[in-house]
């Protein structure tokens, strides 16, 4: 247990700014200012998230197991999104991929360098336009999705696609480039392991080898892998490996794209003049821009140089004012970098807030993650951190493999949401418990929602109800679950104390008392002039807790509470009548979130 006496804070003036002035070192708070970035973000899966279809077969075919569509998402469903509270809409996969799946004038890839039926869609074939699969008319795919921008944004709701830098698919063609574009790796000089202005690596002289073992297909399923895939010279795999034979856990379905650094000769760089693979991922976001999308998630953002961030996102920043870049990051020792040098706005909080409330969920952690967080990995960062607590990397909480249980998400997602003044995500399915059960095809039941297969998420399709999207076909159990997300995400997202207000930390307040499980119990205030909250969430899925929670006499004075008179506790998330102490009682997964008046 740690033992200390809590530091007196100082008021402001009445006049001046409410906030407390700065205590260094103070252990309980940052102390920072806080920034109202609270996106409250949606992400899914067009092709998963419309699809009716209920068969499921192992490696089916478009035909067999359906795929959603743009048009799927028409109003009704995104006033339904918009009634969780949600503010962006992140649609995943939209731009065009390798795929098994023939079109006219869009042949099938060939099954060596595709993953699954459908294919990956971070293995881009065409930065300029969209999935066919995602449209009614796959002639004109590009205009159904411009129809769903703008019918997002009828909604109130602002769009937010992925950008994808690092990688492209094996067969990348545009077959819809604006006039005078030149295809990346039209006139690359390719008998040259790098050259500045190439945008692939290459490996002279070899031929590419399709990895060993790699049987995407059985034999009464449809084409498979023949290792006969025709690539010389080979192209360096997207996830940097320079050689001609990349293994069946690396990238093998996409080519490294070069951003002017020389991996092989100690990562020597050459970005004066501008590369010319920026100057073409520079047209591509324009592009994209200029179709009115508000915001794009980068795809391994570090694995491009953050020079070419710093070059970019301010032009961009031009083109459409307050346009937002999300960075998928994994180095905390690397986000003050890409903050303040690259520009981003908001990178992921993966490696801190999501690993620690991850080992919560499993009954493996302590609280103590959670502080580690916030007083280390974004300690000023925490209004850019977006939190999440499923994506499409991640596995499902209530899958086998991770938790089982979905109620686990109660006290781990109420954290996420309302620790920072930053943005939170909710994936499809997450509020109805989707567990991610079966075999798809490539993806072989791990746990998390396949990315590269036809498939349909079956308690996803019970919310959705054939188009009704009215919950009908939901046990009572996912309808309190959904219910919970909703009132969560939307008081996130109304709330001046949790959307700006400075945060304060209360569990060594409270480490001494008998009944106040700091291992398993988490509270802290957060707080403006206007509004006081506290939140208090309890992890363990067995015991319940009386605890009486103490506030120090310091968190009074920041609070701006006078002592001398009494004072009410109203449950923000759960309703209820207001208390007028603080002897709480906090069954098992339980969360509150009390208005202090």
């Amino acid at each position: 247990m740690r033992f200390f006496t809590l530091a007196a804070g100082l008021l402001l003036a009445a006049s001046a700014s409410p906030l407390v002035a700065q205590t260094p070192n103070n252990p309980n708070t940052t102390d920072e200012t806080p920034v109202d970035n609270k996106l409250i973000i949606y992400q899914m899966l067009p092709r998963l998230f419309g699809n009716k279809v209920a068969l499921n077969k192992t490696y089916g075919t478009i035909q067999e197991n359906g795929c959603g569509k743009f048009n799927d998402i028409n109003d009704l469903a995104l006033t339904k999104i918009k009634d969780l509270g949600v503010s962006h809409v992140w649609y995943t996969g939209v731009l065009e991929h390798a795929t098994m799946t023939p079109y006219p004038g869009l042949p099938a890839d060939d099954a060596d360098v595709v993953k699954g039926r459908a294919g990956s869609p971070y293995a881009i074939r065409d930065y300029y336009n969209v999935d066919p699969d995602l449209a009614t008319t796959p002639q004109t795919r590009l205009a159904e999705f411009e129809a769903l921008v703008k019918r997002t944004h009828a909604h109130g709701l602002k769009v937010i696609i992925d950008f994808i830098p690092n990688h492209v698919a094996r067969s990348y063609k545009s077959t819809s480039k604006p006039a005078g574009v030149v295809d990346l790796g039209a006139k690359d000089d390719n008998t040259k392991a790098f050259a500045p202005n190439n945008n692939f690596y290459y490996v002279p002289g070899k031929r590419f080898g399709v990895p060993a073992g790699y049987q995407p297909l059985g034999p009464l399923q449809g084409p498979r892998e023949d290792g006969k895939y025709n690539e010389f010279p080979a192209k360096a795999t997207g996830n940097d490996v320079f050689t001609a034979t990349p293994t069946v856990d690396d990238w093998f379905e996409t080519i490294k794209l070069n951003y002017g650094v020389d991996y092989q000769n100690g990562r020597k760089t050459y970005f004066e003049p501008v590369p010319d693979t920026w100057l073409k991922m520079k047209d591509i976001l324009v592009f994209w821009a200029k179709k009115n999308v508000d915001g794009f998630r980068c795809d391994m953002a570090e694995m491009v140089p953050v020079e070419f961030w710093a070059w970019v996102i301010p032009q961009l920043k031009q083109v459409r004012p307050g346009i937002v870049f999300i960075g998928e990051a994994y180095n905390p020792r690397e986000y003050g970098t890409y903050f303040t040098k690259g520009h981003f706005d908001f990178l992921y909080d993966k490696v801190g807030l999501y690993d620690g409330l991850r080992r919560l969920m499993r009954q493996e952690g302590t609280t103590e993650d959670i502080t580690h967080v916030w007083k280390t990995e974004s300690r000023g960062y925490g209004s850019q951190m977006l939190r999440f607590l499923e994506n499409h990397d991640e596995q499902r909480i209530a899958s086998k493999e991770f938790a089982t249980d979905p109620r686990r998400a109660v006290p781990a997602m109420t954290v996420s949401a309302t620790l920072g003044s930053g943005p939170v995500m909710l994936y499809m399915g997450q509020d109805v418990a989707e567990p991610a059960h079966g075999v798809p095809g490539f993806n072989t039941g791990d746990g998390r929602t396949t990315l590269f297969d036809y498939w349909g998420m079956p308690e996803h399709q019970k919310w959705m109800n054939q188009g009704k999207f009215d919950g009908a076909k939901l046990s009572p159990a996912q309808k309190q679950l959904h219910d919970f997300y909703k009132r969560l995400l939307t008081l996130a997202g109304s709330s001046e104390a949790i959307r700006e207000g400075q945060f304060y930390e209360l569990q060594d307040a409270n480490n001494l008392s008998k009944e106040y499980d700091q291992h398993k119990l988490y509270a802290f205030v957060r707080y403006t002039s206007g509004q006081k909250v506290l939140v208090v969430v309890n992890f363990s899925d067995t015991q319940t807790y009386h605890p009486t929670l103490l506030l120090p006499d310091e968190v009074q004075q920041r609070l701006g509470l006078d002592p001398k008179h009494s004072h009410t506790y109203r449950d923000l998330l759960n309703g209820g009548e207001p208390k007028t102490d603080l002897k709480l009682s906090l069954a098992p997964l339980a969360a509150m979130v009390l208005e202090i008046k």
